[in-house]
């Protein structure tokens, strides 16, 4: 007779998600992790319920297509402690634990892209749930845009020339580099507004520069 599973209200074992700075997200749909040249910590939990209750859950996760040979793994900050399971009632528990990218250590630019969430939950009777691919979320190197905008303000009339430079987080070099041929917005707000109006777009160059010059028909 096969084992019982975890199930919750519809049945299934319910993934609450990704968050960033202890705030839980949902995955789908959710936010994407985004990290720089600094470790970067983020919290996975599952939300399951069971007729026992829950008492422990852990979590891995991996990019690639085989579990079982997987490109990247990734294994949780308390890998050998209990996972925090808080109960919402005699049934149902959420369950969490950490895990910290390393930019300066293990991450590379090949890790940017879809990590699958591997979750496994124990029941106070000793019935388990285990999923190798329960939900995704996505990894990014984090990117950041410096500019100056010249004059400000801008009288009516008057040309607006705004330079830059868009970069991104680099994992292999440990370093921030041009981040090439990517769209930016040249917006201007009217004096007096809190809305922006896009005048135009313009593509960085292959060291991540940009310039735009636009005249003002308005004061802003």
């Amino acid at each position: 007779m096969p084992a019982p599973c975890l199930h919750d209200r519809s049945g299934l074992l319910r993934a609450q998600g990704v968050g960033e700075g202890g705030e839980t997200a949902a995955v789908s749909g959710g936010k994407d992790i985004a990290i720089g040249l600094s470790d970067k910590t983020v919290t996975v939990s599952v939300t399951a319920t069971d007729p026992s209750g829950i008492w422990d859950a852990d979590f891995h996760l991996w990019r690639g297509t085989d579990p079982d040979n997987p490109d990247g793994y990734l294994k949780p900050n308390e890998d050998t402690t209990p996972a925090d399971c808080v109960a919402s009632s005699a049934t149902t528990s959420t369950c969490s634990k950490t895990f910290t990218f390393e930019p300066d250590s293990w991450l590379t630019n090949a890790d940017a892209g879809t990590w699958k969430v591997g979750i496994e939950v124990w029941a106070n009777d000793d019935s388990r749930a285990v999923r190798d691919a329960y939900t995704t979320v996505r990894l990014q190197r984090f990117s950041k845009l410096t500019v100056n905008a010249s004059p400000e303000p801008i009288a009516a009339g008057k040309s607006l020339t705004v330079t830059g430079r868009l970069t991104r987080a680099n994992w292999d070099t440990d370093t921030y580099a041009g981040y090439t041929a990517q769209p930016v917005k040249l917006q201007f707000r009217k004096a007096g507004t809190s809305t922006y109006d896009t005048l135009q777009t313009v593509n960085t160059s292959s060291t991540g520069d940009l310039k735009a010059t636009a005249t003002a028909s308005v004061d802003g």
